[in-house]
């Protein structure tokens, strides 16, 4: 089954989610999406599979190649009912992550798999996964040395799990890929779906 995954699009330039495509040897080619990242919806769930689902949207019809799948992913890191995103800045950083030292958080990612069938009608699906995650106390110093890495740089939150922050990471409850940037396990399993259909139903 693996080797019918191929040539997929990913429609995101970060380079984590690659990372993770490639672990499970998914094979993909990357077309950005120019799709601005606004956030709309009552919760966060609804967030990220809005922000998911619009740039796999905007691929697909930009393209316009039938048959086609294509992968969105948006990722955020939510705190006392407040979504964080990608700081712009340190300090913003620095703020961020005194809020979630020494507490629970959670992490959702909105995945898209969209395509445009044989009579060129856009279909697909939109699903979301919820991780929580400890951090260890920290104090100042720790934050401030974690920051120089530059590590939190383009990263929901101001973290990254896999990287130097993993040492403050207590422990998860969840997909840990799914805090990376794509929940591997529920992503394989909806593929396998839509590639019946697209292996099936629509030749």
């Amino acid at each position: 089954m693996r080797g019918k995954m191929e040539d997929i699009i990913l429609a995101s330039a970060s380079p984590r989610r690659r990372e993770l495509l490639d672990q499970i040897g998914i094979s993909y080619r990357v077309v950005v999406s120019r799709e601005e990242e606004k956030i709309k919806g009552d919760t966060p769930a609804e967030v990220v599979q809005k922000l998911a689902w619009n740039k796999a949207q905007d691929v697909t019809l930009n393209l316009q190649v039938k048959k086609k799948l294509v992968l969105g992913a948006d990722t955020v890191v939510v705190w006392n009912n407040q979504i964080l995103g990608k700081p712009a800045g340190e300090e913003e950083a620095f703020e961020m992550l005194t809020d979630l030292q020494g507490k629970i958080h959670q992490v959702y990612t909105g995945v898209a798999l969209v395509y445009l069938d044989h009579e060129g009608k856009l279909k697909g699906t939109c699903f979301y996964e919820e991780t929580q995650v400890e951090v260890y106390p920290m104090n100042e110093e720790e934050i401030r040395t974690y920051l120089a890495t530059k590590d939190y740089t383009d990263k929901a939150g101001a973290y990254g799990i896999q990287g130097a922050f993993g040492a403050y990471i207590k422990g998860i409850r969840g997909e840990y890929s799914n805090v990376v940037g794509l929940p591997l396990g529920r992503l394989y399993q909806e593929m396998k779906k839509i590639h019946l259909e697209l292996e099936g139903k629509m030749r």
